[in-house]
């Protein structure tokens, strides 16, 4: 946003279009985004959206949470997870054209709960592997190289010991040393790797890697790029609508939320119904809806 700051402004005036009596709020930090929307709520706005990256949209819809009052978003983060699982790409005068085609639909949430209290989520958990890169990349090797940075740290791991901790789901314990726990399928901006998850469905996808040791991640990352991580040993995929974590003696265990570090750990992850009326542009609903469910859904 700030390095093309004219594609904000294109984008509003797209949204105009539609929606004339429009009023832009700028973020004042940190955790502030959720009491912006809060108070917009509060004094009647009718529509949200929210400009900036998942981590910004994950502490936005905290807001609209339990209301009738639909929510969309303009894509100007790092990886843009959840435009590009939607379908609305990287650009956000397309992503706004698309929202005013848009319809507003129930989507269920994750929430994550810590010993430091509980967070919802649109896009994704992670635990191991990941959180720890989401922690320790460099916030100006991302300014410059935006998502390639998290590749950058995660190759520069290879070879080194990882931390491994307990997952318990769908009454089975596994041993692992990075969970992926997440209502989308798209990774990173480009790549997929929960092939399972729908944002339609009222259930958690969920990735587990085995392995002590990091260079065991070049063969799943090869499985992740040919499409085989379904036949290959060390890998479980699964679904469930609740998931348990807990460090083992001694280790660590970092946790992410979309894309922002959220501590360490135990953790547990529950599906929260219907949550927030979320805009889906119509070739996701079209590909991932049921026609018969589809009906159901009014135009906005």
């Amino acid at each position: 946003m700030r390095r093309r700051p004219e594609l904000f402004q294109q984008a509003i005036d797209r949204l105009r279009q539609k929606w004339p009596e429009i009023h832009t709020f700028p973020t004042e930090g940190p955790q502030t985004a959720g009491g912006i929307v809060s108070r917009c709520i509060a004094e009647g706005a009718g529509l949200i959206v929210v400009a900036g990256g998942d981590g910004t949209i994950n502490e936005a819809v905290e807001g609209a949470v339990g209301t009738d009052v639909p929510f969309g978003f303009l894509p100007f983060g790092t990886a843009n997870v959840l435009s590009n699982e939607l379908r609305m790409g990287n650009n956000p005068v397309r992503a706004a054209e698309l929202l005013t085609h848009s319809t507003p639909v129930p989507v269920s949430l994750g929430r994550m709960t810590t010993e430091s209290g509980s967070r919802l989520f649109l896009c994704m958990a992670g635990a191991g592997l990941d959180a720890r890169i989401v922690r320790i990349v460099n916030p100006k090797v991302k300014s410059a190289l935006g998502k390639y940075a998290y590749w950058l740290y995660a190759f520069e791991h290879v070879g080194r010991r990882l931390h491994q901790f307990r997952v318990r789901l769908c009454g089975r314990e596994y041993v692992t040393s990075f969970a992926l726990i997440s209502r989308v399928r798209n990774y990173g901006g480009d790549i997929e790797i929960a092939k399972r998850a729908n944002l339609m469905e009222d259930h958690f996808a969920v990735v587990l890697f085995e392995g002590l040791s990091s260079s065991r991640y070049l063969k799943y990352f090869a499985g992740v790029l040919f499409n085989n991580l379904d036949r290959m040993s060390g890998v479980h995929l699964l679904e469930c609508t609740s998931v348990e974590l807990e460090p083992i003696e001694g280790s660590k265990l970092d946790l992410q939320l979309d894309g922002e570090h959220m501590g360490f750990g135990a953790a547990r992850y529950e599906i929260v119904e219907a949550a927030v009326r979320l805009l889906i542009p119509a070739p996701y609903l079209s590909v991932m809806t049921p026609a018969t469910v589809r009906l159901q859904y009014e135009a906005f």
